[in-house]
């Protein structure tokens, strides 16, 4: 019988009540927790229903006074800023604050792989799931993507093994680092919530920080900031890249992806599959096929389990399929290819799904900008595209009031840009420019949180006014 949880009896509070304070909300009383809820939004907005959460007290649009008496522990969902003058006054008094991930971390029976990066994270994350599955595993898929995975601790057996995305403002808390930890790249992002590129750096480092002499690190070799953090692995290192024969990880070959060292199983490199095996677009998405062969390959070392063999890889990646939302074929009419790659939230994940297409491309970017360069994307935006729609309202925080200015200091033809109001506007003008042969991209480079909740949201929307054309 599992013993009497840490936290049983203790009043713990969740800062946030989104998808991961409510998997908290509901996993904490499991064990025993007296559970305190705040947001600074309304009821209505949260789509609140207090009678799902019984035994749970809410402080809903504001956080009190007294929110803090008693508290002896607080859970800090990720989109909430630790520079609020409440957590701010909870680290003075000396209570922790921790989150799902770190919650999850310290208790998990079953090994686990940790994936982050600037981009690239979900699908890569996707994808060693799918390959340590095919080598016959229970896997656990979760954390930043989809699932918090808190909840399915009573499900987990020691036997199983856990793939868990993890973003920048999980690890910004966490004093755990998973034992197979991948670093896959690192370019500046989120800026507007960490403030500066070294505080965002330092906040991914964190997969690594913690690592012991038998845990294994995964470095993207061909980033310069990914592979900086060298210094900071503690135990085995593993990597991959598409220039470098590594001695230990994957790497290409002409057009071949091959595994070696711990990967291999000898000191002799195997060839894993053909660059055209891998059913997605993009050199970025072989980066992150080589990054996935790389951790799977490489994870005995760490978990005590055989490391998966390249023939199983090569199945894997074969069958894999494109991760919602991420360079998304949502519909072909009248010879125009409609693609959602509403994932592209900053500048340089609009610079990926551009270097992903030969075709003539109608762009639609926008959104809310996150504090982030614009030039170097633009520049080759136009490039690239035929025609580029800017949509969303004009304010100090959103990409077309960064983007405009941008596009005059370019000398742009006012032919090849318009603006739209919102993405609704764009689809139609899109519809209108498009021609046969084109590819409508929709890959914002800026946020949902103008008008959606979260990029899914706005992905969601983009299919929908799409398949009404």
């Amino acid at each position: 019988m599992a013993g009497r949880d840490a936290l049983a009896g203790k009043r713990v509070v969740i800062f946030g009540f989104g998808r991961q304070g409510r998997a908290l909300a509901r996993w904490l009383p499991s064990v025993g927790a007296e559970v305190t809820v705040t947001d600074s939004r309304g009821a209505k907005e949260l789509g609140l229903r207090r009678r799902d959460y019984p035994g749970l007290r809410f402080y809903i649009g504001g956080h009190p006074d007294d929110v803090l008496i008693g508290a002896r522990c607080i859970c800090v969902s990720a989109g909430v800023p630790l520079d609020l003058p409440v957590l701010q006054e909870a680290m003075e008094r000396g209570i922790p604050l921790t989150n799902d991930a770190q919650l999850f971390l310290e208790r998990c029976p079953a090994p686990v792989i940790g994936i982050t990066g600037s981009a690239g994270k979900t699908t890569t994350s996707a994808m060693v799931a799918n390959i340590v599955e095919a080598a016959g595993y229970k896997v656990w898929l979760g954390g930043n993507i989809g699932n918090p995975l808190i909840e399915n601790l009573p499900k987990i057996s020691a036997g199983d093994i856990v793939v868990m995305e993890l973003s920048s403002f999980q690890l910004e808390l966490m004093t755990l680092s998973p034992r197979v930890a991948a670093l896959l790249n690192l370019t500046p992002n989120h800026l507007d919530r960490h403030g500066s590129f070294e505080r965002y750096a330092a906040a991914k480092a964190n997969i690594l920080r913690h690592q012991r002499a038998a845990d294994v690190a995964v470095l993207g070799w061909d980033d310069a900031g990914s592979k900086a953090f060298e210094q900071v692995v503690a135990g085995e290192l593993s990597a991959f890249s598409r220039y470098e024969m590594v001695p230990d990880g994957a790497f290409m070959l002409g057009s071949r992806l091959l595994v070696a060292g711990s990967a291999s199983y000898d000191a002799n490199p195997h060839v894993v599959c053909e660059r055209e095996d891998i059913p997605l677009r993009g050199d970025h998405n072989v980066l992150n096929a080589l990054a996935a062969c790389a951790i799977t390959g490489s994870m005995g070392l760490a978990i005590d389990r055989p490391g998966v063999m390249p023939d199983v890889m090569r199945k894997a990646i074969r069958r894999f399929k494109a991760v919602e939302h991420r360079l998304e074929t949502v519909r072909a009419l009248a010879g125009v290819t409609w693609v959602n790659d509403s994932i592209a939230t900053a500048p340089e994940r609009l610079l990926a799904a551009l270097a992903s297409y030969d075709e003539p491309l109608v762009l639609l970017i926008g959104g809310a900008d996150k504090d982030l360069p614009w030039e170097a994307a633009l520049q080759y935006a136009l490039r690239k595209a035929r025609h580029i729609i800017v949509f969303g309202e004009d304010g100090d925080k959103q990409v077309a009031s960064k983007v405009m200015p941008l596009l005059g200091k370019l000398r742009v033809d006012p032919n090849q840009v318009s603006r739209a109001q919102s993405l609704a506007e764009a689809v139609q003008q899109a519809a209108a420019l498009a021609q046969s042969g084109d590819i409508v991209l929709l890959s914002p480079g800026g946020t949902s949180y103008d008008a959606y909740a979260d990029f899914a949201e706005r992905g969601e929307h983009f299919r929908q006014l799409v398949s009404q054309l």
